[in-house]
């Protein structure tokens, strides 16, 4: 794992941003750590994919601001998000079912007009997937669901990201499909990849990251390294749609997370699944 630098990717301060007339995030502030893996994780509703909506663009935030190295992206496109070196992988697959692999994977350099730069992309996604390079003629669509998310990983490494976000990656995977998505996020991050994940499996999330936070109604409650808040003693009470105690309630809350200090060793939470 890549060990983290001292400063942010990412820093996001008081975010408000929702559908319509309606705030689905109440004031969210947090970072994410320059060459980690940071997991996103709380119970369904908390805003998790609007958060990662409005860092790539989709949403535009009411308040609040999104710097990502020191470059503001409030106001932004999500093309000029992704030339900035963002690239989301959603949550649905994405693939053109129609088209082959190989296809697929071209498309994901489409702004790169270099075609030696292009070549060698390729080449170095096939070196990092080779199990992706063995289906190029495949088409897309007679690949599992696993397969599939192996090949949007791939894709996206196709416009060198700096930071990748990943949102629930594991969705509808059986446990040994899971390890080997998981395999995938920590060899990106071996790479020097930046990594920020909403993850659905909290536990398994969790002791992939470098970083946790834990999110509930808006909010940010809980915010530490990943082993830190796996072993929070509040966490169940807020999967099981609880209050983490001692945490604020929406109301006149700023969103930032309680820090956890002192409550496990110094290694991050990167235990095998």
């Amino acid at each position: 794992m890549t060990p983290p630098s001292g400063e942010p990717a990412l820093v996001i301060e008081g975010l408000v941003s929702g559908y319509g007339g309606g705030d689905v995030l109440h004031g969210v502030s947090l970072t994410v750590a320059e060459g980690g893996i940071t997991c996103v994780v709380g119970p369904n509703g908390a805003g998790k994919s609007t958060l990662l909506a409005t860092i790539s663009g989709l949403l535009r935030p009411r308040r609040g601001s999104i710097t990502f190295r020191g470059e503001s992206l409030v106001g932004k496109s999500p093309r000029q998000i992704l030339d900035l070196g963002l690239v989301h992988v959603p949550q649905n697959h994405s693939l053109f079912r129609d088209m082959t692999v190989r296809e697929n994977i071209e498309l994901g350099g489409y702004t790169v007009r270099d075609r030696s730069v292009l070549a060698g992309r390729l080449a170095g996604v096939h070196q990092a997937f080779p199990q992706v390079a063995a289906w190029a003629g495949k088409k897309a669509g007679s690949l599992s669901g696993g397969e599939q998310r192996l090949v949007e990983f791939a894709r996206c490494l196709m416009l060198d990201p700096g930071l990748v976000i990943l949102d629930e990656p594991s969705m509808g995977l059986s446990p040994k499909v899971l390890r080997s998505v998981f395999d995938a996020v920590r060899m990106m991050n071996a790479d020097g990849k930046t990594i920020l994940l909403v993850e659905q499996n909290a536990r398994a999330g969790l002791r992939l990251s470098t970083h946790g936070v834990v999110m509930e109604n808006g909010l940010v409650r809980l915010a530490g390294t990943g082993r830190e808040v796996l072993e929070h003693p509040e966490i169940g009470a807020l999967y099981l749609g609880g209050t983490a105690k001692g945490t604020p309630n929406a109301a006149g809350t700023t969103g930032r997370a309680e820090s956890l200090r002192g409550r496990a060793a110094d290694t991050p939470g990167n235990d095998a699944l």
